[in-house]
């Protein structure tokens, strides 16, 4: 049985459409149970298989019949079994809002087209895990991003109406189309963002502990990823240090300057490479940044090699209104504070959403039609 025949809508209208509709809800919870393993562990390095679920607080391994999406964290009210202790409530909410999801894009597409609502769903599956863990740690790994570039282009082959294609060739074509547009749209507004916003001074709580880490920096409110900060040889990092620890030494009030080529402190000079432990107290410090972050251009392309580079443009432009639209609200709430801690990958996923639950049509029938 063929591809076609499989996702036959014909076939599938068989069975009671909300069936399916049930069944999607279920399998969406059961994916949300599985994201929340992946917004957990994929920051840390940490394996999505093995070891199986358990309590992050007692390492107790937890029995299929306590790990059923939604109805266990409501039965144990939101704690372990074993110890107690409290489980986010963000678990429950991954897996609801999957769930619910899966859902819409079932009722969105399933009569039209089976397989659509399906490769949607598993689409929006990873915006949300990236929205969760971009939220959190300020990255978006690249078993998403580049994960999601690949397996747009492979779903692009197999599946070329995706993108209104008739042939695995011009399925492939618009997918590498829309990779390419939503790569270099976004890094090219990264790249004019550093020549614009190029370092941003940053004030710390008093005598905040400051790590440099094998990936990224760690402070005190957030983690930012080296690629986000040194994307060129030249981007610096400069840190008026009280205080400043090394594996061997430590200095006093000092000077610290930290490039991709050498780390320097006061008049004496390391490879970074060659500096295994890292570690300062300070209150101030100036970061070479990025409008965007490098993974976000990631994000992007790989967005683009789903939905195609109209989706791509349509997102960069309606993110950017989100964004806006945040940044004014926390200015009336007088939480302006906030907005420099909010990351920008869920702006970009959620305009990603909204063009695939009715912004391709908004534009073909509002703006295009008026050309």
């Amino acid at each position: 049985m063929g591809i076609d025949a499989i996702f036959d809508a014909e076939t599938w209208s068989r069975v009671p459409f909300h069936f399916w509709s049930m069944l999607l809800f279920m399998l969406g919870c059961m994916v949300g149970s599985f994201l929340n393993v992946c917004i957990y562990r994929m920051p840390l390095g940490l394996s999505v298989v093995s070891p199986p679920s358990h309590c992050p607080h007692c390492k107790y391994s937890i029995p299929w019949f306590l790990n059923v999406p939604l109805v266990t964290w409501l039965m144990l009210r939101g704690r372990c079994r074993n110890c107690g202790a409290p489980i986010s409530v963000r678990y429950f909410l991954v897996e609801l809002l999957t769930g619910t999801v899966f859902l819409a894009c079932w009722l969105r597409f399933g009569q039209v087209a089976p397989w659509i609502a399906l490769v949607y769903a598993c689409f929006v599956a990873g915006l949300v895990a990236a929205t969760f863990i971009d939220f959190e740690h300020f990255i978006i790994p690249d078993e998403i991003t580049l994960g999601g570039m690949a397996a747009g282009f492979v779903v692009s082959g197999l599946l070329p109406g995706l993108h209104g294609a008739d042939s695995m060739a011009e399925g492939l074509g618009k997918s590498l189309l829309g990779l390419g547009v939503g790569w270099g749209i976004v890094y090219a507004i990264l790249r004019m963002g550093k020549l614009l916003f190029g370092r941003q001074k940053l004030t710390l709580p008093q005598a905040s502990r400051i790590v440099f880490g094998e990936t990224a920096l760690h402070l005190p409110d957030q983690e930012v990823p080296y690629e986000d900060l040194f994307y060129r040889d030249s981007d610096t990092l400069i840190v008026k240090a009280q205080r400043v620890e090394m594996v061997d030494r430590c200095y006093g009030e000092c000077t610290v300057r930290l490039s991709k080529p050498v780390l320097k402190i006061n008049d004496d000079e390391f490879s970074p490479d060659q500096v295994p432990y890292l570690e300062m107290v300070s209150t101030e410090m100036i970061l070479p940044r990025e409008a965007m972050g490098f993974g976000d251009v990631k994000f992007m392309a790989a967005i683009g090699a789903f939905l195609g580079w109209q989706a791509a443009v349509f997102s960069l432009m309606v993110s950017s209104m989100i964004g806006a639209l945040v940044g004014v609200a926390l200015i009336l709430m007088r939480r302006r504070e906030w907005s420099s801690r909010l990351p920008y990958g869920p702006y970009i996923a959620v305009a990603a959403i909204l063009w695939m639950f009715g912004g391709k049509e908004f534009v073909q029938r509002y703006l295009l039609s008026g050309m």
